[in-house]
């Protein structure tokens, strides 16, 4: 039970409709996801100054413009993005110059996407993306697009949704979405293995792409062929690079490292040898980082340690150069930021990292902040905090001043947004609440509260919980009942509905579960 992965990058922590734009500080908070990263995006240089192959004139640029720079009207400027006189425009284009075609336009046709989302602080909805997926299934991506059209493509289209595998998605748009990513990673993959194209690619290009490959696998994107040997490709790169890379690459790109390996992605030396060499980098950059870097940087190597990272000298000299800095930053986190920081110091302490100089006092420092910023946490965030409280407590944490106190700022607000808990979320919340009174948190009113508020939903979402869920669930019924917690019809109900998910899934527990069951 205690090795139970919970927090922030949980693989089924999302659902279709959710909004994760990492550009976007407010929208993230507002609409309950936690941003990881924020990857800067490059301005495509206008038709009128002469470029390196301006060799044709673009009649998008005029309404993309146009569009950009006035007030947002969701469905009249989405209707105007998805115009087919545009998309003919984009065919023309690339029929006409053929293999001397650099994909430019097509770029800024995606980067325009991007900056419709952006404006409109949401992705792309599921019928916005059908309207749109009809539309590019003649958007044809080819080997002569050079880096800044596949990179500005790939980041815009992932970053806006239009990749997000929305439920009940129509068989068409699965299948154009497939062929467009499958081109994008082709094209991506042969420009690796080009001497002559791959010296062209910047630490930018490189930052941006696999930023953009993590992000894919965290929407739940499916393992698409080629999505591997696109990573594999672009790694050497990355290390040929390593001198270029600014703060923001840094951070980025030790959270598309770490959310990879979270994901799936094997541990090859080329990936040991990307993140060695960005180690050094958080060191020597350490007064250059800004808060949301800051803790994305802590939760990378939470989740690296979580996934097999070797803490090596370059590994402690790293955390170590950032532990401070949660100090020096604490009145600028948000909360998102203080989730993702205390859920790292919890996962991190659960790893073996408890004698690491600084972590308590980085902890001692952020839990203050939940108690001022109590009203401001979205469900996923309670999750991750009511999480890493528990193993704080587990670890030794009991007596630290504010925790306490944290705990029951967080517990009404259970109840004020039980209806916005994911299957995940009703795991790990209710997992929580019963390993704090397992380590003698007192059974308080607010407590019993928010777990009689969570109850009704496990009987309503039995159907999605995974057999790591079901272990969990039931494990934490027992030892809240052997804690005083009532029985209840309730909760009665909860282990009913629970139980036949033991035999359906009776093949896929791991013994660690099978013991807690």
């Amino acid at each position: 039970m205690d090795k139970s992965p919970a927090g922030i990058s949980g693989q089924y922590a999302r659902s279709g409709n959710d909004y994760n734009q990492p550009d976007d500080q407010a929208a993230s908070s507002r609409r309950g996801r936690y941003r990881h990263a924020i990857v800067r995006q490059w301005d495509t240089p206008s038709r009128n100054a002469p470029g390196r192959h301006e060799f044709y004139h673009s009649s998008f640029k005029r309404s993309s413009q146009h569009l950009n720079y006035r007030s947002v009207n969701s469905a009249q400027d989405f209707n105007a993005l998805t115009r087919q006189e545009i998309m003919d425009d984009l065919v023309s284009k690339s029929y006409r110059f053929g293999d001397r075609y650099d994909g430019r336009d097509h770029g800024l046709y995606a980067s325009s996407i991007k900056k419709y989302t952006s404006a409109s602080k949401r992705p792309l909805n599921r019928a916005e993306q059908s309207q749109l997926i009809g539309l590019l299934q003649n958007f044809s991506v080819t080997r002569s697009w050079n880096w800044r059209s596949l990179t500005t493509t790939l980041h815009s289209f992932t970053s806006a949704g239009v990749f997000t595998p929305h439920r009940h998605l129509d068989a068409r748009v699965k299948l154009t979405q497939t062929a467009l990513l499958s081109t994008l990673l082709d094209a991506i993959i042969f420009k690796c293995n080009q001497k002559a194209e791959a010296s062209n690619i910047g630490a930018q290009a490189v930052a941006n792409l696999l930023w953009a490959m993590a992000k894919l696998v965290d929407n739940r994107q499916e393992r698409k062929p080629g999505l591997n040997e696109a990573v594999a490709a672009l790694l050497p790169h990355m290390n040929a690079q390593k001198d270029q890379f600014i703060p923001q690459h840094i951070a980025n790109l030790l959270w598309a490292m770490a959310k990879l390996l979270d994901n799936g992605q094997e541990r090859t030396p080329g990936l040991n040898e990307a993140v060695a060499s960005l180690l050094p980098d958080v060191n020597a950059h350490k007064a250059h980082f800004k808060p949301q870097e800051i803790a994305n940087l802590l939760w990378a190597m939470a989740k690296l340690v979580n996934n097999g990272q070797e803490q090596t000298p370059e590994f402690n000299e790293a955390m170590a150069s950032l532990l401070p800095l949660v100090n020096a930053h604490k009145d600028q986190f948000i909360p998102q930021h203080i989730a993702n920081l205390l859920w790292a110091m919890a996962k991190l302490q659960d790893n073996g990292r408890k004698q690491t100089p600084g972590l308590k006092g980085a902890v001692a420092v952020l839990l203050p902040l939940v108690n001022a910023q109590k009203d401001q946490f979205n469900a996923q965030g309670i999750t991750n905090l009511l999480w890493a409280m528990a193993k704080l407590v587990d670890n030794g944490h009991e007596r630290t001043p504010g925790l306490k106190e944290a705990v029951a700022a967080l517990l009404p607000h259970v109840n004020a947004q039980k209806d916005q808990f994911n299957a995940q979320g009703i795991t790990n919340s209710l997992w929580a609440m019963a390993k704090l009174v397992d380590n003698r948190h007192a059974v308080t009113p607010g407590l019993k509260e928010a777990v009689a508020a969570l109850l009704p939903f496990v009987n309503a979402k039995k159907n999605q919980f995974i057999p790591q869920h079901v272990a969990n669930l039931l494990w934490a019924m027992a030892k809240l009942v052997d804690n005083g917690q009532e029985q209840t019809s309730e909760l009665n109900e909860a282990v009913a509905a629970l139980l036949p998910r033991v035999s359906a899934q009776k093949a896929n527990f791991k013994p660690q579960e099978i013991a807690n069951l």
